[in-house]
Formats: structure tokens, C-alpha cells, sequence
């Protein structure tokens, strides 16, 4: 049987930087939010290591994204951000995240990203690692 698969949130508050004239959080601001919490995901639950990346040339490469604005959130608000991996297959894996407000009663975005690990500078996917297929396929 396989572990549970790894999950991770992170906590953000809405700064002015992140939001538009009418203070509502810009879709580009959430993906950045995403992208903190997907690679904290990366380093401290699935073992991945920036400085091992960068030496290996190997990175998780962001593939596609499906994203949906359910209910915005403003200037302020302060944000938790949960993402988990969803599912992996011999070079791909998906990871999925729901965004929170503090004091609002709904999820104000669900998005999912597929990844695959890609050799750089030629660019090509390798195979995802063994472990992980052995911890959470």
C-alpha cells in the first residue's frame, strides 16, 4: 500500500502589489501564491532539493495549468494556500491546490497543475523517480 500523498499549505496576506485599482487580487498574484506553496510541496514533502536541482540540471517543469476563480479575494485578506500532489505516472505528476480566506465561508480558488521532470538546456523529460512511483503510485 502506498503512503499518503504529501500535502502542504502556506500563509500569505494580500498586499498592495498583488491586487488591481479596486484592490481584488490579480490572477497572476494567486499563481505566484501557487508557486510558493507547489514548491515548498516539492522540498519538504516530496524530497526534491533546489541546490541539488541546480546542479543536475533536472526540474519540476510546470506543464499545464487549469485554474478557476470561484470568489475573489481583496486587499488584506490573509490567504492559506493548500496544495498536494493528486497523481504521478512515469513523467508526469499533477498537483492540486484550494485558496482560503480568513473570515470568508468558501474556497476562492481551486487550481491543478500537471509537471514533468525535464532536463535542461536540452529540454527533455526524464522519467519521474522510482521512489516516488514506489511511495505514492
Amino acid at each position: 500500500m502506498s503512503d499518503s500523498l504529501p500535502s502542504y499549505e502556506t500563509q500569505e496576506e494580500v498586499m498592495f502589489f498583488d491586487t488591481d485599482i479596486g484592490g481584488v487580487v490579480h490572477n497572476i498574484a494567486y499563481l505566484r501564491m501557487i508557486e510558493t506553496c507547489r514548491t515548498k510541496l516539492a522540498t519538504e514533502k516530496m524530497g526534491m532539493n533546489l541546490k541539488a536541482m541546480a546542479n543536475t540540471n533536472l526540474y519540476p517543469v510546470v506543464v499545464r495549468t487549469e485554474i478557476d476563480y470561484k470568489f475573489p479575494a481583496t486587499l488584506g485578506h490573509k490567504l492559506t494556500i493548500r496544495g498536494s500532489l493528486e497523481s504521478l505516472d512515469r513523467a508526469k505528476f499533477w498537483v492540486s491546490f484550494e485558496v482560503y480566506a480568513e473570515g470568508v465561508e468558501r474556497c476562492l480558488i481551486t487550481c491543478r497543475q500537471a509537471l514533468a521532470m525535464v532536463k535542461m538546456p536540452e529540454g527533455r523529460p526524464q522519467r519521474l523517480p522510482k521512489e516516488w512511483r514506489e511511495k505514492w503510485a
